[in-house]
C-alpha cells in the first residue's frame, strides 16, 4: 500500500469532514448542483403558478366554531366532523383542529363564510352529535363561532413584502460593502432560492398557509444569510494576495474554504433544527395547537433548504461570477503552468502537455515542501555569514584550545 493510500485508509468521510482538507470538491462539481436546484425551483414554481396554495381561513376569510373537548359524546376527529357538517350543511369543513390540553382543551372548526341560518344549523348539528359540556352540563351555549375576514390575512401579507424588499435592499447594501458584488449577487440567489423552495413545498405538500407561516417565512431568512456570510468570509479570508500566487485557483480557494466551514454549517443547522423539530412536536402531538406547528414547519423547511444552498448553490455561482474576471483566469492559466511545470509536461515551445494531479495527496505535499523551502531560503539574509564572522578567532600558538570569543579591554593595541 502506499503512502496516499494509507493516508485515504485513516482518513475516512468523517475525519475528511472534520479536517476540512479539501478533500470534497464540491466547487468542482457546480454544473450538478445548478442542474439539481435549477430542477427543484422549477418544480417550485411551477406548483405555486397551477396549483396555488391551500390559504387559511386568515387569507379568504370564513367561519370559525369551537366548542369544548372534553365531556364529548364521541370523538371529534376531522372525519366525524366533517361527516355532521356534510350532512347539515351539504359541505365539509375546512380545517379541524385541536388546541389546547387537558381541561382547556377545545376543537376549531373553519369552515367557508356562513350565512346565520347555516350557523344556526352547524352549531346546532355539532351539539347533536357531540353533546358539549357547559356550566351544568351538556349546553347548547358551549358552542361559539365567529366570523374571519380576509382583510387581516391581507394585511398581514402586505406588511411581509413589505418587509422581505426592505430586508433584501438593505442585505444587498451591506454585503456589497462588507465583501464585494460578487458575493452580494450570489447571496441573494440564494436567498431566493430559499425563499421558492420553502414556499414551493407548501404549495406542493398542501400544508394550510396561515399568518404564522408567513412570520415564519422571514425568520428563515437570516439564518440563511448568516449561513452564506459565515462560508464567504472564509472564502475572503483564503483569497488574500491570490493574484500575486501561484499555489491554487479561486474555484480551489472558494472550495477549501468550503471544507473549512462544512463541519460548522452542519453543526449550526442541526442545532437550530433540534428546537424546531421539539417545537413541532410539542406543538402538534402534545399541545394540538395548529399556530405552532404552522410556525415550526416552515422554519424547518427554510433552515434545511438554507444549510444546502449556502453549501451547494452560493459558493459555486460565486465561483462563476470570479472566473468571469480576465485577471483570475490569468492566474489560474499561471497556476495551471507552474504545474505542468513543475510534473514535466511542458514541451519547447513552453506550452502545457499536461497538469498536476491536484487529488494526489503525495504530489500536493511536494508541492508545498518546495513551495516552503524556497521561502525559506529567500528569508536568509545576505549578511548572514559576515556577522558570524568576527565572533571567532584563531587559537593562540602551542596551545591546544578552541577559540572563545575575544572580550573587549578598552586598551588600544599597538
Amino acid at each position: 500500500m502506499t503512502r496516499s493510500e494509507a493516508r485515504a485508509a485513516r482518513g475516512g468521510f468523517f475525519g475528511k469532514l472534520y479536517t476540512g482538507t479539501g478533500a470534497f470538491d464540491i466547487v468542482g462539481r457546480r454544473k450538478r448542483w445548478y442542474l439539481l436546484f435549477g430542477s427543484l425551483v422549477l418544480i417550485c414554481f411551477a406548483s405555486m403558478v397551477f396549483r396555488g396554495f391551500n390559504l387559511g381561513i386568515e387569507f379568504e376569510g370564513g367561519t370559525q366554531i369551537q366548542f369544548p373537548a372534553v365531556g364529548i359524546s364521541q370523538d371529534a376527529s376531522t372525519a366525524r366532523v366533517n361527516s355532521v357538517l356534510s350532512e347539515a350543511l351539504g359541505f365539509p369543513a375546512e380545517s379541524v383542529q385541536h388546541a389546547g390540553t387537558g381541561s382547556s382543551e377545545t376543537v376549531l372548526v373553519r369552515t367557508r363564510t356562513l350565512t346565520a341560518t347555516e350557523q344556526v344549523q352547524a352549531k346546532q348539528a355539532l351539539f347533536d352529535a357531540f353533546h358539549p359540556l357547559g356550566v351544568n352540563g351538556p349546553d347548547a351555549n358551549a358552542i361559539s363561532d365567529s366570523a374571519v375576514s380576509s382583510s387581516w390575512g391581507g394585511e398581514i401579507t402586505t406588511q411581509a413584502l413589505i418587509a422581505l424588499a426592505v430586508f433584501l435592499v438593505l442585505v444587498t447594501i451591506f454585503l456589497a460593502f462588507y465583501f464585494e458584488r460578487s458575493m452580494a449577487i450570489a447571496a441573494l440567489v440564494a436567498l431566493v432560492h430559499d425563499l421558492v423552495v420553502t414556499a414551493g413545498v407548501y404549495s406542493i405538500v398542501g400544508f394550510e398557509v396561515s399568518p404564522s407561516t408567513v412570520i415564519g417565512l422571514l425568520t428563515i431568512l437570516g439564518f440563511s444569510l448568516y449561513d452564506t456570510v459565515v462560508v464567504f468570509d472564509k472564502v475572503k479570508e483564503n483569497g488574500r494576495g491570490l493574484l500575486g500566487l501561484t499555489r491554487r485557483t479561486y474555484p480551489e480557494t472558494a472550495n477549501l474554504a468550503l471544507n473549512q466551514t462544512l463541519m460548522r454549517s452542519i453543526n449550526t443547522s442541526l442545532i437550530a433544527v433540534l428546537p424546531v423539530l421539539g417545537l413541532l412536536i410539542v406543538g402538534v402531538g402534545v399541545l394540538g395547537v395548529g399556530t405552532l406547528a404552522d410556525l415550526a414547519l416552515v422554519q424547518m423547511v427554510g433552515i434545511i433548504a438554507g444549510a444546502l444552498s449556502s453549501i451547494f448553490l452560493a459558493t459555486p455561482i460565486l465561483v462563476d461570477l470570479k472566473m468571469r474576471d480576465p485577471k483570475f483566469r490569468q492566474q489560474a492559466n499561471r497556476v495551471h503552468t507552474r504545474r505542468a511545470k513543475q510534473a514535466g509536461t511542458v514541451d519547447a515551445d513552453g506550452d502545457s502537455t499536461g497538469e498536476l494531479d491536484v487529488t494526489d495527496d503525495d504530489a500536493l505535499a511536494g508541492e508545498q515542501r518546495r513551495e516552503r523551502a524556497i521561502a525559506a531560503a529567500a528569508a536568509v539574509p545576505a549578511r548572514a555569514a559576515s556577522r558570524r564572522a568576527p565572533t571567532s578567532r584563531t587559537p593562540r600558538s602551542g596551545r591546544g584550545q578552541s577559540a572563545r570569543p575575544a572580550r573587549p579591554t578598552g586598551k588600544r593595541h599597538r
